[in-house]
């Protein structure tokens, strides 16, 4: 088995916006609460321009950054989409490359998704 750190592997991020803090909030502690997440950054009061329904809307959104394995995305995302007032929240997942070992590997050992 290739040595965490080194190699890619299991670990992906998750982005994800929240309309507030408040939201960000509930959305992350449910998610690290039932161990399908590591861990979940927020970062609050985002600029966020975007196309929605055939306008550019500008707005503050809260940004979370969520830290899982790769095979609870699709956990991960219903969760989201459950919990979210968002009509069509971005969840999106971005690989994870190399990096520290013991970081890669407390995530790992954090998700259980029970």
């Amino acid at each position: 088995m290739p040595e965490i750190g080194t190699t890619p592997h299991d670990v992906i991020v998750v982005l994800t916006t929240a309309a507030d803090e408040e939201q960000a909030n509930k959305i992350a502690h449910h998610l690290v609460e039932g161990r399908l997440v590591a861990c979940v950054n927020i970062v609050a009061r985002i600029g966020s321009i975007y196309r929605w329904k055939g306008k550019v809307i500008q707005e503050a959104e809260t940004l979370m950054i969520i830290k899982t394995r790769r095979e609870m995305f699709e956990r991960v995302r219903t969760e989201i989409r459950k919990l979210h007032t968002y009509e069509m929240p971005e969840v999106i997942a971005l690989a994870v490359g190399p990096g520290d070992p013991d970081a890669l590997a407390w995530i790992l050992e954090s998700v259980s998704g029970q």
